[in-house]
């Protein structure tokens, strides 16, 4: 069957969408599983908390280096490599027992597959396949695929962890991570291995190398990786301890279970909506705008009465802009330096982001052994986001030309 180059381009997009899909909706759900260890093994909180942040900072490492290899050598090893790690790292969960155990199988293991399956690959493995105009929007359609699968797999795992307890939802999770198997192929499909695609090659064909100390000296760069700090510092704080701040609030674990859920979904349409208005307007001035909403919000919550209704309010919209800072932070990556080494330069700004993402999670553990509560945490967050805002108004970005657009 004859297939078009917009057919070809929209099964890419889907594929990688997929995959994101599955991907991130096992790993935003790791928050679920907590209190479950916490009461079936003793370990402490402190110590599960600690396995999640190297988690953390596993995950942007391994993108970062993921993503080299990608870009010299292809992304279907590494993606294949990624799916059977993350089944085996959370195989290996339910027989482990003690910090260490827990470390290396959901610290480690887990962080390193979800990684290898993550934004920086698949990104780049598509990116460098669409025609610039197409790109703002590709990276908001893939990126709501990983929404979409906070939204799927947040109340199917409580569901499993409800009715069967948690060993079989993890079960259940390290076979839904080999379901990327068959997406995989799809995506890479006519791949070149880049090394021999001067097409894709930045400007004078340059090496890795050199493209990456062009990266460090450059200023825009480094204030993409501030904001991204920021970012990773949230996420992971809520995803790993949003079910123990509502439980002190009083509220069941199904309201947490459906908070991260609706983060997902509402995300999808912040990633749509971030995706369509970079094609638009100045991607600096989204991810300001973006980060200085979450401080509004944080503010918001810690005012407002701790209700069901009121959490679904505040994860609807904190959703909207959770990870909506993805496709103009990729964006302007591929802006500043091209798309020959997207992978591996925003590989190291999501580096940054699990930076912040490891320190999230631990010291939001730290916050709740040493004074029963997260408040300090949520003051932090909200001074973070702030700085965020004004760290991206001065990145070096020209003004959007309106014939560029396309429908």
């Amino acid at each position: 069957m004859h297939t078009t180059p917009a057919t070809n381009a929209r099964w890419l997009i889907f594929a990688a969408a997929a995959i994101l899909l599955i991907t991130m909706g096992l790993r935003q759900t790791s928050g679920l599983f907590v209190l479950p260890i916490t009461t079936s093994t003793g370990v402490s909180i402190v110590a599960i908390s600690f396995a999640l942040a190297v988690g953390q900072f596993v995950w942007g490492a391994a993108q970062a280096a993921f993503g080299a290899v990608a870009d010299k050598y292809g992304s279907t090893r590494v993606l294949i490599a990624g799916a059977l790690l993350l089944a085996i790292g959370q195989g290996l969960v339910p027989m482990m027992t003690t910090e260490f155990g827990l470390i290396f199988s959901m610290g480690i293991l887990t962080a390193t597959g979800a990684a290898a399956g993550s934004f920086s690959i698949l990104m780049g493995a598509t990116l460098q396949r669409l025609p610039a105009e197409k790109q703002s929007m590709a990276s908001g359609i893939i990126n709501a695929g990983g929404s979409a699968g906070q939204f799927v797999f947040a109340p199917l795992v409580q569901g499993i962890i409800g009715a069967a307890g948690w060993v079989t939802a993890m079960y259940a999770s390290a076979f839904a991570a080999l379901l990327t198997l068959p997406l995989i192929g799809l995506l890479t499909r006519g791949e070149k291995n880049p090394s021999a695609s001067p097409a894709q090659a930045t400007p004078a064909s340059i090496s890795m190398r050199e493209q990456l100390r062009i990266a460090a000296r450059d200023r825009s760069y480094w204030y993409l990786h501030l904001g991204f700090f920021t970012c990773g510092f949230h996420v992971a704080f809520l995803v790993t301890h949003l079910p123990g701040e509502l439980a002190l609030c009083g509220l069941a674990p199904t309201v947490a279970a459906n908070s991260l859920a609706l983060i997902g979904l509402f995300n999808i349409g912040g990633s749509l909506a971030a995706g369509w208005l970079g094609q638009r307007y100045r991607m600096k001035s989204l991810l300001a705008a973006i980060y200085a909403s979450r401080a509004v919000i944080i503010l918001i919550y810690l005012a407002m009465p701790k209700t069901a209704l009121n959490m679904y309010l505040v994860a609807g919209a904190l959703g909207f802009s959770w990870l909506a800072t993805v496709p103009p932070t990729a964006g302007l990556v591929g802006k500043l330096f091209g798309t020959r080494y997207l992978a591996t330069l925003f590989g190291l700004t999501l580096l940054s982001h699990q930076i912040g993402g490891f320190l999230g999670a631990w010291l939001g553990g730290i916050s709740f052994a040493s004074s029963g509560n997260y408040q300090w945490m949520w003051y932090a967050d909200m001074a973070l986001a702030l700085i965020a805002a004004a760290s991206n108004l001065p990145i070096r970005e020209a003004r959007v030309a309106p014939r560029a657009v396309t429908a």
